[in-house]
């Protein structure tokens, strides 16, 4: 067990340096060099504190999806591969081999990312809404949903884009509803992540709020983290992430697709404006959705605003203390073409 007790001493010391401000390249590589030198257990040492640094993050509210998306936001593609080799059960020697690394090289990677894990502060804890009555066809609704949005998005045809995306969100809305009339009060809502990547973070992150809102979800952007905590009914959250993933397509695909070559200001107001009437269109498509529910179904109104009271004062519990931004346009001609590409985007 000593090459795991040096190595663990020899980690505390890369931990101190950072704590302290200092880079830490000296104790990193020291640290690298205890790994590299532990002979035929160093796989298994690097396995122990991995699970060892990783429990510690989870703790503090660090999904797996989470850690990996911070190893490639703050350090390297590299160091993304070996987050994603470690969640998936592949040990150090596979990633070594796969990059064509020298041990000292692949130790030192291995030890940046524990460092990085090991540095990230307490973030709130995602919640599960349990189990809820399960709606007649709700898995086929979903695969109808993903089939629509994967139409639109592979669609030559703006027009056809519109309808498809049209369709899928009146489709989620009412599966929306009928989720809400089979659980009654009985289910609480959850929460998930959703990465917010860069660049222009601000206007994804708009986006994103577009959608959840329209859904009767409630969204809250952390910035330094480079995700937005989605809170709302399980349904739902699944409706959000798909149309969001969807409608980035879309609009990457609108922006790039004519390969001219835009200035910083005109993409960021281009994503801007098109959340902007996303917002607009999504909320039209849920609020007809409503009522014709409404029509049928007495009772779905205070169903529905118990839920909607639900998600706030689960987003306020996990989020006691937010604050406001705004986002700018500063170009016109991109704002007029980013709501141009919302209107043809399918919802």
């Amino acid at each position: 067990m000593d090459g795991v007790d040096d190595f663990e001493q020899a980690l505390g010391r890369v931990l101190a340096a950072g704590a302290a401000g200092r880079d830490g390249d000296a104790e990193t590589d020291g640290a690298a060099s205890v790994l590299a030198g532990a002979g035929e257990r160093w796989v298994d040492v690097a396995a122990e504190a991995y699970a060892r640094i990783r429990q510690q993050a989870h703790a503090r509210g660090w999904e797996a999806p989470d850690l990996v998306r911070m190893a490639g936001r703050e350090l390297t593609p590299r160091h993304l591969r070996l987050a994603e080799g470690l969640e998936q059960g592949r040990d150090l020697a596979e990633f070594v081999a796969r990059e064509r690394l020298d041990r000292f090289s692949g130790a030192t990677a291995f030890v940046e990312v524990l460092h990085l894990y090991a540095r990230l502060p307490r973030i709130p804890a995602l919640t599960g809404g349990g189990p809820a009555p399960a709606t007649p066809g709700q898995g086929k609704v979903l695969g109808r949903i993903r089939a629509l949005l994967a139409k639109a998005e592979s669609t030559g045809y703006p027009e056809e884009a519109e309808a498809l995306t049209a369709k899928a969100q009146h489709l989620m809305a009412r599966h929306s509803i009928d989720a809400a009339l089979a659980a009654g009060g009985h289910t609480g809502p959850g929460s998930r992540r959703i990465g917010v990547d860069r660049p222009y973070e601000g206007a994804k992150a708009l986006l994103l709020d577009a959608v959840a809102t329209a859904n009767r979800c409630a969204t809250v952007w952390s910035a330094d983290f480079g995700f937005s905590t989605v809170v709302g009914h399980d349904g739902d959250l699944e409706a959000v992430e798909l149309l969001y993933t969807s409608l980035l397509v879309q609009a990457d695909r609108a922006l790039h697709g004519g390969r001219v070559s835009r200035s910083r200001d005109f993409r960021e107001s281009f994503l801007v404006a098109y959340a902007s009437r996303i917002r607009q269109r999504l909320t039209e498509a849920a609020g007809e959705e409503e009522a014709a529910g409404t029509r049928t179904a007495p009772d779905l109104l205070p169903v529905l605003a118990a839920r909607d009271l639900a998600v706030q004062r689960e987003t306020e519990r996990l989020f006691p203390a937010t604050t406001t931004s705004r986002l700018k346009g500063r170009d016109a001609d991109g704002w007029v073409q980013g709501e141009r590409a919302a209107d043809r985007a399918r919802l």
